[in-house]
């Protein structure tokens, strides 16, 4: 794909549109059609201009292609999506909270249908900030994340852009130390920030989603 067939893929939304529409993407992710190297140099450079506490620039981002390593990335996120359910199960039995809403139970199936093909997904992205932060304070942890979150949120706008569903995902950092090992990332002095699957999208009409009243969540002045 050139440079011109790239640039040609950004798909005619405008900036509310991008930003409304950029959903988490599970069941609807093409996991059969490679994603073109270029579309994905592409949205990593947009990404690399999100701010950063400093301008010290530390994320890194690895991209994940090979069957082997993806594979063994969705057996990790799959072990922990499945303690994942029984902790909930667990908590509601003990709660004997009411029946999810017909929304949660969506999401609930998106979800398992993600942990069942995790490893099938053309490209896995782990986003990755230098540093550590177990015991650190609030305000360096937020420092911290603040300074990877904007890339991966522009990454993930960028994809959207061009045809190509993502979603944000941790649950494999509950086995964070055996990831590390398997990409080679220094455990010790590289903190990983998610696991997004990316992939192109079956079908580009996603809407906006349902959402709390605004007032319910703006406090003016003083909670």
């Amino acid at each position: 794909m050139t440079a011109d067939e790239t640039s040609a893929a950004v798909l005619d939304l405008s900036p509310d549109e991008l930003l409304t529409t950029t959903r988490s993407v599970r069941l609807r992710l093409d996991l059969t059609r490679p994603v073109e190297r270029p579309l994905l140099e592409a949205c990593l450079d947009i990404a690399q201009q999100a701010p950063t506490g400093g301008n010290q620039q530390g994320w890194s981002f690895v991209i994940v292609t090979d069957a082997e390593k993806r594979r063994a990335l969705g057996g990790l996120y799959k072990q922990s999506w499945d303690v994942y359910l029984q902790e909930i199960a667990a908590r509601n039995s003990a709660e004997t909270q009411a029946m999810p809403s017909r929304n949660v139970l969506r999401v609930y199936r998106s979800a398992q249908y993600l942990a069942d093909h995790m490893g099938e997904v053309p490209v896995l992205v782990v986003p990755c900030i230098a540093g550590r932060t177990e015991g650190a304070g609030v305000g360096e942890q937020a420092s911290h994340w603040g300074s990877i979150l904007p890339a991966v949120w522009s990454f993930m706008l960028a994809a959207r852009a061009r045809g190509l569903g993502t979603c944000w995902t941790t649950l494999h950092l509950r086995h964070e130390r055996e990831a590390a090992d398997l990409l080679g990332i220094p455990y010790d002095d590289v903190t990983q920030a998610a696991l997004i699957p990316v992939a192109h999208t079956i079908g580009h009409d996603f809407r906006s989603g349902p959402r709390k009243p605004l007032e319910s969540m703006v406090h003016w002045e003083q909670w």
